[in-house]
């Protein structure tokens, strides 16, 4: 919003962003509108004027603008989002925190004990799937009792991936794994919670039965205690429209 001031606007920009997240979680990709009004004679800024411009006030921040559309009034980045899906990412292998590579300090999560059973995480993640009441899945905010609960996960998938660098470092026996979930909306840290149950089962704390046991309970205090996913590994990789 800073960087959009700069455009010498004559009425104040406000920005509205497609979603929010918490401390500690990263963006690939997100999206935002914007209205820009100039003053009387000269002509509206092009997608490339606004990319360059806003690029250039932003050079000392961590984000960039990769796009910039013209859209109608009609539009609105949040509410007129098809879907988001977000990527959880995971490091199987470690015993120990000191055994993360540094150049994925605070981007992932290396959950203790080192070796998960993904097939049975596999299977778990199957009863998130479809259209579910997730009250035990959502953390309590001040939008609790004026959101609904009810949500529609579209995608839930659990696959290997690589890390920074990490084909110099195979010797080391470390395992990046991915978990991708889409929806058209999330709830209050609920991709966290999801990712959390789901490691939960990797660790053979849970059996898969078990997350259907917490949906079917609809109540966020049945959550395992200390299960909630830390904010670090996970991405909000892309929004749809």
């Amino acid at each position: 919003q800073k960087a959009a001031e700069n455009l010498k606007p004559i009425v104040p920009i406000k920005f509205y962003i497609s979603s929010r997240t918490d401390t500690g979680v990263h963006a690939l990709c997100n999206a935002a509108h914007f209205d820009i009004q100039r003053a009387p004679g000269k002509p509206a800024f092009n997608e490339k004027q606004l990319i360059y411009s806003l690029n250039y006030h932003l050079r000392s921040e961590p984000i960039r603008i990769l796009n910039v559309y013209r859209v109608a009034n009609s539009f609105h980045a949040r509410f007129s989002a098809l879907s988001r899906t977000y990527v959880y990412r995971l490091l199987m292998g470690c015993t120990h925190h000191s055994q993360i590579p540094v150049f994925e300090k605070d981007l992932c999560w290396a959950p203790v004990g080192g070796h998960l059973d993904v097939p049975a995480m596999r299977d778990a993640a199957q009863f998130l799937l479809g259209t579910h009441d997730f009250s035990t899945f959502r953390s309590l905010n001040s939008e609790t009792p004026f959101r609904s609960p009810v949500r529609t996960i579209l995608q839930a998938d659990i696959q290997p991936s690589s890390g920074f660098l990490s084909h110099h470092y195979e010797h080391r026996g470390l395992e990046f794994w991915e978990l991708k979930f889409r929806s058209r909306s999330f709830l209050y840290r609920q991709v966290r919670r999801m990712v959390g149950a789901l490691v939960a089962v990797g660790q053979g704390k849970l059996t898969p039965r078990h997350i259907q046991e917490l949906l079917e309970i609809k109540d966020s205090r049945a959550f395992p205690p200390n299960a909630m996913a830390p904010p670090s590994g996970l991405f909000l990789k892309s929004v749809e429209y």
